[in-house]
């Protein structure tokens, strides 16, 4: 009892040096034991609540008597750091570095019992250069020839635009043979200002255009990639007006028209082309047509031809025919 007269007792109900006893004597004992079904207590629950409890009960006495294994706090500790590494490796964007990491040693680990790659035979590169077929490739002087996966290093190479096909052999335990199919330039393709260098199937080979390719046909405009190899094999039927053009045009898609080096456009029709070139061709030939002072050529009528005469020469025809007027007779006096 303190000072204000409480008094203090256990939190289990025993008496400081005393044991517990229960009121009534032995049968008030036994009568406290006695279960008390349907009889719930001051703080009892019901319903969800309950069941609830009893699983959290159920709960906390299986982790009590749960028995850890044997370096079981180790192994957690090591997946924990394990885990953190991983997720700074995501999170920073480490990922390809790491993956790099693990697949040189994989290879240091496979060369070093004698699958080093030792010879590398190479065949069908013209425009590409022995060491950028092996880059693309992903051959490099640490691969091994174990790991080395011939189906991705064939992707990788059919992937650049001036390999139409390509070969990868492993020989085994050091050797490789690669065969590659290259495209050829076929032509020059302008679009919205841009100009790269085209196969014949259309493909961009490259933007840059180096001198050695500057004598190549010359397209413009959109779709004119995949038209231009069936219209260069038909205006290659005609040398004489072949080597005057110096761009050919594809308008709308639909029809083409021929810039010439001197400056006349010829415009050709959507269909019958070939009747188009052979009637240009005849009027080159008896009339030198495409020699005269004229800024165009329309042939897309199959039925007539129309000609536009430059400024100079409309002006020259005009005064011409002026010239050739007869003058009217005045008045006798």
């Amino acid at each position: 009892m303190d000072g204000g007269g409480r008094v203090f007792e256990p939190l289990t109900g025993r008496k400081p040096g005393g044991s517990p006893r229960p009121r009534g004597g032995a049968a008030g004992a036994r009568k406290r034991r006695r279960p008390t079904a349907g009889r719930p207590g001051r703080f009892a629950t019901f319903g969800p609540i309950a069941t609830v409890q009893r699983q959290f009960e159920r709960l906390v006495w299986a982790l009590e008597r749960f028995h850890w294994p044997r370096y079981g706090g180790v192994t957690a500790t090591a997946l924990i750091i394990l885990s953190s590494i991983g997720f700074g490796i995501v999170r920073g964007g480490h990922t390809p570095v790491v993956v790099d990491w693990m697949c040189d040693v994989r290879d240091m680990g496979a060369n070093a019992v004698g699958f080093r790659i030792a010879g590398v035979a190479l065949t069908g590169h013209k425009h590409l250069s022995r060491d950028e077929v092996l880059a693309i490739a992903g051959v490099s002087g640490r691969s091994s020839l174990l790991f080395l996966d011939a189906a991705e290093a064939r992707a990788r190479l059919k992937a650049n635009p001036w390999v139409g096909d390509a070969t990868v052999q492993k020989l085994y335990p050091d050797r490789l043979a690669i065969d590659i199919t290259e495209r050829v330039a076929f032509a020059l393709w302008q679009k919205d200002g841009q100009v790269n260098v085209i196969a014949s199937d259309g493909t961009v080979l490259e933007a840059f255009v180096s001198k050695s390719v500057m004598t190549l046909p010359f397209v413009v405009g959109a779709g004119a990639e995949t038209r231009a190899r069936d219209f260069v094999a038909q205006l290659d039927r005609y040398p004489a007006i072949r080597d005057q053009v110096r761009a050919s045009v594809l308008v709308a898609e639909r029809r083409w028209t021929l810039k010439l080096k001197s400056g006349i456009d010829v415009r050709l029709p959507e269909n019958d082309l070939p009747r188009a070139l052979d009637q240009l061709a005849t009027l080159e030939q008896d009339k030198k047509l495409l020699s005269r002072d004229i800024v165009m050529i329309d042939l897309r009528l199959p039925d007539r031809v129309t000609v536009r005469l430059s400024d100079d020469a409309a002006q020259a025809r005009e005064e011409a025919l002026k010239a050739k007027r007869p003058k009217p007779k005045g008045n006798a006096a």
